[in-house]
Parts: C-alpha cells; structure tokens; sequence
C-alpha cells in the first residue's frame, strides 16, 4: 500500500503513484505489441504453420511452458533482477503470439480488429474505474477470483463434454469475470506502490508484476470477446 512521510507531500506522492502506473502500463502495452506482432508474423509464415500443424501437442507443451514462465515470474520475482524479470515478461509475450497465431488462421482479420478495439475500450474504461474509485474493491475481487475458479473448472469439463450451451455460459461469464477483474486489480496494482520507492529495483518488479497481472486480464477479455464478435473464414 503506498504512503507518503513527512518529507513528501500529498501531491508529490500522487504524482508517484501515477508515474508507477504509467510504467505499469508502458510495459503492458509493449508485451501486447510483441504479442500480436508475433502472432501476425507466425500466421504468415508456412514454416511455422507446419511446425504448429504437427499436432496438439505442439500447442500443450508451449501451454505448459507458459505456465511454468508465469508461475517462475510470480513466485521467485523477489529473488530475480529486474532485468531477469522483464526478460521473462517478455519470452512470455512471445510465446502467447505464437499459440494466439491460430486466430488470424481461424478469425477474418476485420473481426479481429473489431474485437480488439472492444477489448481496448473496456479496458480503459473499467481501468480508469478502478484507478480513481473511492470503493474498496476487495469483496468484489474475492468473489470473482472464485468466480474464475469455477469458470476454468468448467471450461475444462466442456473440453470432454462438448456442450454449446455450457460454451455461451463460460464465454459470457468469462467476460463479465475479467471485465470485473480489470478494475479490481488497477486498484491492487495502485496500492501495492511503495511511495519513496522509485527508480529502485523493488520498484521496476513490481511495475512489471502489475504489467503482467493486467496484460493476462486484457488476453482474456480479448479471448472471450473474440468468441462472440469473432467471425471464422
């Protein structure tokens, strides 16, 4: 939680605060730029289709790897440099455009845009929410992150059980889960900011943990998103 001593005013601790998030944001929007960039060049490229195209494990053993970057990432983020830290932040961009490069296979690329662009604008909206409430968001946070327990538990089974219905009911609750997530963790994200604490290590750390948190909630959205206005060739 940020806070501010004797020898630093009220405003000169804001400003911090903002500049935190400007870096948070600076670093999300660089890893959903290597993202989608990735993402694009991997579909045009016949070589790596084919490599994808080999089977679904190909696309299990990268899903596997990103776990284990993002699971790296957040459990020993205190005992890495921060330049060990964005290095990771970033394989992982690159490793999510190279499993979401199937959607520019799939999904015509004016929908994809379209998409995008919701996802964007709710985004910012929902971020900026978050950024400049007075709630405290906590409860609304607890439930959701249960809430998304059951959200993955029931795509998993859906993944066996094929059931459309059960598919329209995980896309939409996806959504309204991660647009509630979006605000809840602008706020954490806010709070966690040491006033007193810039430039240093600790700081760029958590600047790139928040970056993270907030790059998987605007990921997700797009994903459930592009279920509903996604149009296949």
């Amino acid at each position: 939680m940020d806070y501010f001593d004797g020898s630093m005013t009220r405003e000169q601790a804001q400003a911090e605060t903002q500049r935190f998030i400007v870096k948070v944001y600076g670093w999300m929007s660089l890893a959903l730029i290597i993202t989608g960039l990735v993402a694009m060049w991997v579909s045009s490229s016949e070589f790596c289709i084919r490599m994808l195209s080999l089977g679904k494990w190909v696309f299990i053993g990268l899903g596997i790897l990103e776990v284990v970057l993002v699971a790296f990432l957040a459990g020993w983020i205190e005992k890495m440099s921060s330049k060990v830290a964005a290095l990771v932040f970033i394989l992982y961009s690159i490793l999510n455009g190279i499993t979401f490069s199937v959607i520019f296979l799939i999904f015509t690329t004016d929908s994809i845009a379209t998409t995008f662009f919701v996802t964007a604008g709710t985004f910012a909206i929902m971020s900026i929410y978050g950024y400049f409430t007075q709630s405290d968001l906590t409860k609304i946070g607890n439930f959701l992150l249960m809430a998304l327990i059951g959200l993955i538990i029931a795509t998993v089974v859906n993944l066996f059980w094929f059931n459309e219905t059960l598919y329209w009911i995980t896309t939409y609750a996806g959504v309204i889960i991660f647009v509630g997530l979006v605000a809840y963790d602008t706020q954490k994200i806010k709070q966690m900011n040491i006033i007193g604490n810039e430039r240093t290590e600790e700081d760029k750390k958590e600047a790139i943990v928040g970056a993270l948190t907030l790059y998987l909630d605007f990921i997700n959205l797009f994903l459930y998103l592009l279920r509903i206005f996604g149009k296949r060739k």
